[in-house]
């Protein structure tokens, strides 16, 4: 089995410069553009964890087109993380979270967005799964009539639903690169035959499992992106990274769904239109980062999360 670089690995390489909090028992090793690591600064807390452990703590930053913006979308961290621990409960596979209260060991400084997490060796692919054509699938089905080399029938348009869902797998980028799709084949080039199965199978199931869960809620899910790693301690592939949140999967309101046209979504939609009209002056082919944020983009943003969020799991977020 290949195994990919650990986070302490990432950290060589810097990540995300950014402002980190001073978690005391913690020490900070890496940045991504919207998640910070940290791993135990004394094997107290190792102990007390039972194994080798790391804290993913969410922030409240927000990226599009590949730059992490100056402005933040207030509790982001805190919606997209029990967002994600809600799902880990529905999906009844092997996941990385040992912890997530004050109780059992998270600072109380970032108490609700933050996770005490297995440490896993994580592996170099996105696994993507399609279950309606959009996006940069659309694109490249109108080029050939495939998406990652995977041929559809003829007449799709965007927005329709495929027979079964397809894994659309790409390659991890560094921060702020683009992440490029590749092919199954190339997936086995990367970490093995029996590995690419295994990530195909779990991202499948999952895709799966939460389409059917959501439209139980009036949500269609129309893609999703999950990360895995090996659980060194275990050998089992094991899901890691956030999952089914608005920001690493694409999510439409049943009732508006038409195809052929660009749906809505429960995401960052306000961000990214913002940034490409006339009114933000930003020219995104340029160098130049994004500009600022206006104050009715960002609550707007902020009200698309919780809405997914309650829609989702039936709770109000407080």
């Amino acid at each position: 089995m290949t195994q990919p670089e650990t986070p302490n690995t990432a950290a060589a390489k810097g990540g995300l410069d950014t402002a980190t909090l001073d978690l005391p028992g913690w020490t900070h090793i890496y940045s991504g553009k919207v998640r910070d690591l940290y791993i135990p600064a004394d094997q107290s807390i190792t102990e007390r964890i039972g194994q080798e452990c790391v804290l993913v703590v969410a922030s409240d930053r927000i990226s599009a087109f590949d730059h992490v913006l100056a402005s933040e979308i207030p509790d982001k961290g805190r919606i997209l993380t029990q967002l994600s621990l809600w799902w880990f409960e529905q999906l009844g596979v092997e996941h990385h979270v040992l912890a997530s209260t004050v109780e059992a060991g998270v600072p109380a400084a970032v108490e609700g967005r933050a996770m005490i997490c297995k440490k896993l060796d994580m592996f170099p692919v996105e696994c993507i799964a399609r279950g309606y054509l959009t996006g940069s699938g659309l694109l490249e089905y109108r080029e050939s009539g495939t998406v990652c080399s995977i041929p559809l029938p003829a007449g799709l348009v965007d927005g329709s639903r495929l027979d079964e869902a397809i894994f659309t797998p790409s390659a991890k980028a560094e921060v702020g690169e683009h992440d490029e799709n590749i092919t199954y084949d190339a997936v086995v080039g990367l970490v093995g035959e029996d590995v690419a199965s295994r990530l195909r199978e779990l991202t499948l199931l999952i895709y799966t499992k939460a389409e059917e869960i959501a439209r139980g809620r009036g949500i269609i899910l129309a893609d999703t992106k999950v990360e895995f790693g090996f659980d060194a301690a275990t050998g089992v592939i094991t899901l890691g990274d956030e999952v089914l949140t608005p920001d690493s999967s694409r999510f439409w309101d049943a009732a508006t769904y038409e195809p052929g046209k660009a749906q809505p979504s429960y995401d960052k939609q306000y961000v990214r239109d913002w940034l490409t009209s006339a009114e933000s002056g930003w020219d995104r082919s340029s160098d130049t980062p994004p500009p600022a944020l206006p104050s009715d983009v960002v609550d707007r943003t902020r009200g698309r999360y919780v809405e997914a969020f309650e829609l989702l799991t039936g709770r109000t977020f407080h």
